[in-house]
């Protein structure tokens, strides 16, 4: 099953049980999926939707660090729930010896140097590391490697 026929059952389950605020987050995901395959043209796959939900997790981040310093726990409250949710549909994270492998595998497999050829390394790496890590983090430890 798809990634986007589970929310939508997911979808069809919330109306059922008249769960409001799970209705709402999980129409906002297949709203930001659908919003982003009309402005491309496309048909979103795997990799690309899980993209989506790693962002709505990372402004929801950002939203709710506000929220606390604002002294806003119902608004924060709320964030935190929609972001448990979101991530709910990410794929289980790697394991730190995994996330090791993986970037000595990408590093060796591109035949990477030195911090030029990162960006071939990171694209590599990207395609199988898309909502299992922080790819932020995953390039901070690349960039180390390289001695960056």
């Amino acid at each position: 099953m798809s990634l986007k026929d589970r929310i939508q059952d997911d979808m069809k389950a919330a109306m059922r049980a008249k769960d409001k605020n799970r209705l709402g987050v999980i129409r906002l995901i297949l709203a930001a999926i659908k919003q982003r395959e009309i402005d491309e043209r496309i048909e979103l796959n795997e990799t690309q939707a899980l993209g989506v939900l790693e962002k709505m997790i990372k402004q929801r981040r950002e939203s709710l660090a506000q929220y606390q310093n604002a002294g806003r726990a119902d608004l924060a409250a709320q964030e935190s729930f929609e972001i448990d949710l979101v991530q709910s549909y990410l794929p289980a994270p790697l394991s730190e010896t995994d996330l090791e492998t993986l970037i000595a595998n990408a590093i060796a497999a591109t035949g990477a140097q030195s911090l030029r050829d990162m960006g071939k390394v990171m694209a590599l790496i990207k395609d199988q590391a898309q909502g299992r890590a922080d790819l932020a983090a995953v390039s901070a430890r690349v960039k180390a490697r390289f001695g960056g």
